[in-house]
């Protein structure tokens, strides 16, 4: 399986393991699924730490993506055929940054791992 993973979840894998559901844990360790994060999520972090809203995100988007680089995670790119969707996407979230990765998860043939009930609204695959 192909998994995109929401941006808390990528932050709660490489800080706060304890957040994670036990199914998402799972899916993580199993090596038949492939894993990757948009880099709509680098963006978020970046901006969100230079806000000083992420506690759990120590050493900002450099950080984030050494994390990233080391667990071997695909980063996965903003490509215009994603905004072609996310023009359409009802407005049942209105985040701009999940409205990303639920346009490249529906263009990508991904699951989204999310805790988000917004994101779980919209005709796209996700687990928690």
């Amino acid at each position: 399986m192909r998994l995109l993973l929401d941006t808390h979840t990528a932050l709660w894998l490489f800080n706060q393991h304890e957040y994670l559901s036990a199914n998402v844990k799972a899916l993580l360790l199993d090596e038949n699924n492939s894993l990757h994060i948009s880099i709509a999520s680098v963006w978020e972090v970046a901006i969100k730490h230079s806000l000083g809203k992420l506690s759990d995100s120590r050493g900002g988007v450099q950080a984030f993506l050494s994390a990233i680089q080391r667990s071997h995670i695909e980063l996965v790119p903003i490509l215009a055929k994603h905004i072609q969707i996310i023009e359409n996407l009802p407005f049942i979230h209105r985040d701009p940054f999940d409205r990303v990765l639920i346009a490249t998860a529906q263009s990508n043939t991904m699951t989204i791992l999310t805790a988000d009930a917004n994101i779980q609204k919209y005709d796209v695959k996700w687990q928690w």
